[in-house]
């Protein structure tokens, strides 16, 4: 598992990085390919190293601990790394973001290195049964170890945005340029586009294989189908995560596809429609909670007394 999970990484930094000098050719020819060139390589190298916390600043998350003031946010932290310690994964860093719309995300470019960012609608919108349930889902993410892919086609697609909405500044009207004002064109709206692509091949059969393995993790497969169900709504409802709109290179690291709530299964969607999602899990775990529990959080097992005990979940 973790071979092949490098091997994609690799084939997908190097898809991403043929894109980058791409770019950088049509907008300064063998000059720009070489700068490119070299950009990407530099790139790659802070994206691996460093590429957690650059997201984690792009969304301004806060570390949660056992002394934050609010509730809600220590028996979050509290359930994270009870669940990582089931599931024989170091302690990953725990973080908050600001934002209405209720989602959730991890990075980092192995589990030793992981940090796991929820939203502060979240916590606020979801009941405690559900927050743990999407948290697993996170974790299972840092278990197969997707993060490491998920975190480094997010800034090295952005980059590939950036340079491509930059073409405008240079050499429009240089008929020396390869492509010349056509070119430029071009590469404004079929760089970004093909960036897209790259993240979506990798995106959506890893949100499946994520969803069963955090079912498992939290040992309520039911509770994960009602929060996508209620992530999915609120988010399409119009609760908008502005740094994501800011950043959408990015969307494809969150649970629910935070854009509007775009979730639809076809080309151009990072995510698998919830309804699909939704209908797999009751495929393998059954219409009640029956999921194998190999971790130590059992199927059966109520979270501790904590501030959302006074609210019900759909199979409670």
């Amino acid at each position: 598992m973790h071979g092949t999970n490098h091997l994609r990484t690799f084939m997908l930094l190097a898809a991403l990085t043929a894109l980058f000098v791409g770019v950088g050719y049509l907008i300064g020819g063998p000059a720009g390919m070489v700068i490119a060139l070299g950009l990407a390589l530099v790139g790659n190298l802070i994206s691996y190293w460093n590429a957690d916390k650059i997201v984690l600043s792009m969304y301004r998350a806060q570390d949660a601990g056992d002394n934050h003031a609010d509730p809600r946010v220590r028996a979050y932290a509290q359930d994270v790394r009870e669940m990582a310690a089931g599931a024989g994964l170091p302690a990953p860093r725990v973080t908050i973001i600001e934002s209405d719309q209720p989602n959730a995300f991890a990075t980092g470019r192995d589990p030793a290195h992981a940090a796991v960012a929820a939203t502060t609608g979240l916590l606020t919108m979801l009941d405690r049964r559900e927050i743990r349930a999407v948290m697993g889902h996170e974790l299972a993410h840092v278990k197969n170890r997707d993060t490491l892919t998920m975190t480094v086609t997010a800034t090295i697609a952005g980059a590939i945005s950036a340079l491509a909405n930059f073409a405008f500044f240079f050499g429009g009207n240089d008929r020396e340029r390869p492509g010349g004002f056509i070119g430029v064109i071009a590469i404004m709206i079929l760089a970004p586009m093909a960036a897209a692509l790259v993240q979506m091949a990798i995106s959506r059969g890893r949100e499946y294989e994520a969803d069963a393995a955090g079912a498992e993790i939290s040992g309520d497969p039911q509770a994960l189908a009602s929060a996508l169900q209620k992530i999915d709504a609120y988010a399409r409802g119009g609760a908008v995560n502005m740094a994501a709109e800011r950043n959408p290179a990015t969307a494809h690291m969150f649970i629910i596809n935070p854009l509007a709530g775009r979730g639809a299964d076809n080309l151009f969607s990072t995510h698998p429609s919830t309804q699909n999602r939704v209908k797999a899990l009751a495929q393998k775990f059954g219409s009640r909670s029956s999921a194998p529990h190999t971790t130590a959080v059992p199927v059966t097992r109520k979270p501790k007394a904590g501030p959302w005990d006074r609210r019900q979940g759909p199979w409670s």
